[in-house]
């Protein structure tokens, strides 16, 4: 297929994308589409994806997959349910239908090295999706956002909103981390880290649980396992309840919406409401729960990271390596994953607060206003 005619029908996928974003996902765990394992005109490709239980990567796995299709390539989409083994027999399944390319969303970035030689063995190159694969020299390339300013963006949120660099406080902050397996996690931290820890260190954040880690390389200390909307309500429980008679919390460092949702959760529970006492509430992805919260004054912000585009771009780089031109990256320093600094592709993560969530996310078409009650 031509170069021109790949660009159109990226084009023609890009103006469908709001309607990919916001679609119902499939019942099964696994789909393929096009011809058989020969592939249509492009060949296969195979896309693993971590799990159906978060919207991001349900629309993630759709809109990836509409985009290949709509440029001839015969797609295998998995989703693993969050467990490692599955996702490892998910790519040697894969791997036996000899795709061109394989897409790895990983669920656990230490553990695909051995399948990963399987596909390297095989001449099957390997695209690590928005989670770097660590300790194999066999990931070609590294598709994601810049997960550091992700993370600088929601701490640079916390100190400008409570007026920190003013001299305000102190207010009291508890700080949640992600999951301690998703590599990510670390560079989210990272970079609110960086931007919160001097105030706490000044006395203007005052952490009364005492879960603020020393360095960033403590995060895994409050690390998340797995995302867990349910692990982080229960956690944000304990402090409350433990460390918070006669006193409120003014400030929650989430990571993401999947934590914030429960730390939303825990709050309301413990008689906290939607105004001058509801605590900031930092999140990510923008899911669609979230994005009605912040609406609703339950969530301060989320940063949003427009997948659509991370779509376009891994579906552009799948096209560059099956033609044998040269990968588009724009990073070749950030990402080592402990056996080789992988060549990356970083795209920009975007700040949404309820002022904007209507130019951001209703007016670019990744929701519809009455999917948001607007």
């Amino acid at each position: 297929m031509s170069k021109k005619k790949l660009l159109a029908a990226l084009s023609v996928a890009a103006l469908l994308s709001g309607l990919t974003a916001c679609s119902s996902t499939r019942s099964d765990s696994s789909s393929s589409s096009g011809a058989g394992a020969s592939g249509a005109a492009g060949g296969l490709i195979g896309i693993a994806m971590p799990t159906r239980s978060l919207e991001r990567w349900n629309n993630d796995g759709a809109h990836l997959d509409d985009l290949l299709k709509k440029a001839g390539y015969t797609t295998s989409v998995q989703f693993a349910d969050n467990k490692v083994e599955q996702q490892i027999t998910q790519i040697e399944n894969m791997i036996n239908q000899n795709p061109k390319v394989i897409v790895v969303a990983s669920i656990d970035g230490t553990a695909l090295s051995p399948v990963l030689k399987k596909a390297a063995d095989a001449k099957i190159k390997i695209i690590a999706y928005d989670r770097l694969i660590n300790g194999t020299p066999n990931v070609d390339y590294y598709a994601t956002f810049d997960n550091y300013q992700v993370g600088k963006l929601q701490g640079e949120y916390i100190v400008k909103t409570l007026g920190l660099d003013q001299g305000k406080g102190p207010f009291n902050l508890e700080p949640f981390a992600g999951s301690p397996d998703d590599n990510n996690a670390k560079f989210f931290f990272a970079g609110a880290w960086d931007v919160l820890n001097p105030y706490v260190k000044s006395g203007k954040l005052v952490v009364p649980s005492k879960k603020a880690p020393a360095t960033n390389d403590d995060w895994k200390s409050i690390g998340i396992q797995g995302w867990s909307s349910q692990t982080a309500q229960s956690e944000m429980d304990n402090r409350l309840n433990s460390f918070y008679a006669g006193k409120k919390v003014n400030v929650v460092l989430s990571p993401n919406d999947s934590l914030a949702l429960g730390i939303e959760q825990s709050l309301e529970s413990k008689g906290y409401k939607p105004g001058a006492e509801w605590p900031i509430v930092t999140g990510q992805d923008a899911d669609l729960a979230n994005t009605k919260n912040i609406i609703a004054g339950k969530q301060a912000m989320t940063v949003w990271k427009d997948t659509r585009s991370l779509g376009d771009q891994v579906a552009k780089m799948v096209d560059q390596i099956v033609k044998g031109e040269k990968v588009e990256v724009n990073d070749e320093k950030t990402y080592n994953n402990g056996n080789k600094v992988v060549p990356s592709y970083l795209l920009p993560p975007i700040v949404v607060t309820k002022d904007v969530v209507k130019e951001k996310l209703v007016d670019s078409g990744f929701y519809t206003a009455d999917k948001l009650g607007l």
